[in-house]
């Protein structure tokens, strides 16, 4: 196993010391209700109303490791009442070593979740056809943007 170096600035960086990789991916919790009827919504207008919040979060498990958290929460209503409710967490271990602080924060804000958002979002749409719905096709999401904005955010509470 050969060891690489690069120059940068004039000086010389071991490209070895910083790492990123996926370690797994896993389902720490999943619920799905139906709570009413589906005969109820055979008469509804075919656009529900669909409201999903999302919350990422990690947490450091080791001088490398962190496990980030993906969490959706997808209410589905017709004419007031409630066609089906899911609610996951999505989670996945991912060793990032050798970079700053700042970048650290930045692939725990965007690029773990944007990781994690494709398994989340075929799980959702499998469990509600599963259910007997028609199947959920969830929006990309762009996880640098909301970083970005969470970042102002906190920025403008300190100000």
């Amino acid at each position: 196993m050969t060891e690489s170096a690069t120059e940068t600035n004039g000086g010389i960086t071991d490209d070895s010391t910083r790492g990123f990789a996926l370690q797994s991916i896993h389902l720490k919790d999943l619920s799905f209700e139906a709570p009413n009827d589906h005969r109820d919504f055979s008469q509804q207008p075919a656009d529900p109303d669909v409201q999903m919040n999302l919350k990422n979060s990690h947490k450091q498990l080791a001088n490398d490791m962190y496990e980030v958290s993906l969490q959706l929460s997808i209410h589905t209503k017709s004419a007031d009442k409630t066609m089906f409710l899911v609610e996951l967490d999505q989670v996945g271990m991912f060793q990032i070593k050798g970079y700053s602080q700042e970048e650290t924060k930045l692939l725990l804000g965007t690029y773990c979740p944007a990781t994690l958002f494709p398994y989340a979002r075929e799980l959702v749409s499998s469990l509600v056809t599963k259910g007997g719905y028609p199947p959920l096709v969830l929006q990309h999401i762009n996880f640098d943007a909301l970083f970005a904005n969470s970042q102002k955010k906190a920025g403008d509470g300190n100000a």
